[in-house]
């Protein structure tokens, strides 16, 4: 049932990346041109997100436990630091030169295009750096 409930929440997801157009670069980047070419629509798809989670966060925080798991599995780290902001600062300017995030960029494999195969092949290389990196630090 976990493999089911994944497989159609990831389903609905890439739909919804694929029909409101942040599969496609050129409008995310037209997006964060505001003094070009600004294309506001991205703003509509991040709202209507922002209200479904709104209201989802209301729904499921009701129950005891998630229905597929044994608890809520929350982040425990509620502070500021270097590597949270470093690491938010490195995903917004990815994001802004590619035109991708992490989250599009895999419904978008299924356009075939080789810029996002190379996108997807560099996000997994900078992912086994930071580890790489931070299993030095210990």
């Amino acid at each position: 049932m976990r493999l089911l409930s994944g497989y159609i929440v990831g389903l609905v997801f890439g739909l919804g990346i694929a029909i409101s157009g942040m599969i496609n670069p050129a409008k995310v980047l037209n997006f964060f041109d505001l003094f070009g070419t600004w294309d506001p629509s991205l703003v509509f798809v991040m709202g209507g997100a922002l209200v479904t989670t709104f209201i989802g966060y209301r729904i499921v925080w009701r129950r005891p436990v998630p229905m597929l798991e044994g608890a809520f599995q929350l982040p425990t780290n509620t502070k500021l630091d270097a590597r949270l902001i470093g690491g938010s600062a490195v995903f917004g300017l990815g994001w802004g030169i590619a035109g991708f995030c992490p989250g599009a960029a895999l419904p978008a494999l299924g356009t075939g295009q080789a810029g996002v195969f190379a996108f997807v092949a560099a996000l997994l290389a900078g992912i086994r750096a930071a580890r790489a990196v931070l299993a030095r630090q210990g």
